[in-house]
């Protein structure tokens, strides 16, 4: 079967972002950036600068992207270019003077971030891709599965996701964390991966985290910075909004992916255990995020009071979602909903479940997952 038969569509439509403006296209290695690109723009001159001699030529000349310029040539493409961020200057040139539009991809942006790093003055655009969602996996979606051999592309389609996700995490570690000069104590941080996965869709306590880990505390915050700067990691503002019960400010932490933090953890998630209703819970994240940044831009936030309320996130200030991995939703699954109801800020109350049908308790809108997918991949939910 050839590439174009092989080819799941993505939700990302890049033709038509790039027809007005420039981007940044970051995500972690693997989720399927090349493919997309070879995918929706077959015939754009790319320069990868994980090809030696490619990356060798332009760090010795950046001036030739000037020089092998062609009249035809209007759109532009730099992969891996966190890997030489220099020649962000001779991209910004040809912004100016000839107009081009480029696409840089990258799956990291620590590079990028460091001071004194062209980051073209607002004239590209930065945006995050992510493994499959629900909507592009279609009728190859299976929840255990998605789960289990998280939604990576590689991984999910594996028929060994096992060695897969652990020949993953070692590669991040070598050619993300070792390469880029992150840090020089590669035992400490494999050994802090491991604590800071047991730490998904939680409230970090970093002080325990760093006594797990065995490292200073002050490392700690770093090495979770790494994580955000390579993409793997995600961090969730607490919405700070409510009055009648005062909110905590600290934020809570995603891995990007449901399987690579099944590997991390070295479990196996079986449907009616707590780590099942976890991972539940980060793939609902993961299409809340994947659907903001490919589409709203709104922010997202999660909601806890220092009393103990929580809920697991709010899409801006209008919609408040409570995730259960149950199939029986009861009363006492909502009460946290039910309180924040009570700042009537949200206009919607939404429970995601696994039950086999919606109804509605006290005003909270209890979901099948499926149906909650296809209402906010449709944009019912803005």
């Amino acid at each position: 079967m050839n590439f174009r038969q092989n080819y799941i569509p993505r939700a990302l439509d890049l033709p038509s972002l790039l027809a007005r403006k420039s981007y940044f296209l970051l995500g972690p290695r693997q989720t399927g950036k090349s493919w997309l690109i070879r995918y929706t723009l077959p015939e754009v001159k790319i320069y990868n600068l994980l090809d030696s001699s490619t990356y060798l030529l332009l760090s010795r000349a950046p001036e030739r992207l000037r020089q092998e310029l062609r009249p035809s040539d209007n759109l532009i493409i730099i992969d891996e270019i966190q890997r030489l961020p220099e020649l962000l200057n001779e991209v910004h040139l040809l912004i100016e003077e000839k107009g081009i539009r480029f696409l840089l991809t990258g799956s990291s942006a620590r590079k990028l971030r460091r001071g004194g790093v062209n980051l073209l003055g607002g004239r590209a655009r930065m945006l995050r891709f992510h493994p499959f969602t629900t909507l592009e996996l279609g009728k190859h979606f299976e929840l255990t599965r998605a789960l289990n051999h998280g939604m990576v592309p590689n991984h999910y389609f594996s028929d060994e996701p096992d060695l897969d996700l652990e020949a993953y995490t070692g590669t991040y570690l070598q050619e993300e964390v070792v390469a880029e000069g992150a840090t020089r104590n590669v035992p400490a941080f494999s050994r802090f991966l491991k604590v800071a996965a047991h730490c998904n869709s939680t409230i970090v306590n970093f002080t325990k985290v760093a006594n797990d880990a065995q490292v200073p505390r002050t490392t700690v915050h770093e090495y979770f910075q790494i994580l955000k700067d390579t993409l793997i990691l995600h961090e969730l503002p607490a919405w700070k909004q409510s009055r009648k019960r005062k909110p905590i400010a600290s934020s809570k932490y995603y891995f990007f992916d449901p399987g690579v933090v099944r590997q991390l953890q070295g479990r196996i998630y079986t449907d009616g255990t707590t780590e099942f209703g976890e991972a539940f819970e980060t793939y609902i994240f993961h299409e809340l995020i994947s659907y903001t940044d490919y589409r709203t831009h709104e922010p997202l936030y999660f909601w806890r009071s220092t009393s103990g309320f929580e809920v697991d996130f709010l899409l801006s200030d209008h919609t408040a979602i409570e995730v259960k991995a149950s199939s029986t939703v009861s009363p006492r699954d909502i009460k946290s909903l039910l309180a924040l109801k009570e700042e009537n800020t949200t206009r919607r109350q939404i429970c995601v479940c696994r039950e086999s049908s919606r109804r509605t308790i006290h005003g909270v809108e209890i979901i099948p997952y499926r149906d909650f997918i296809e209402e906010l991949w449709s944009g019912e939910l803005d």
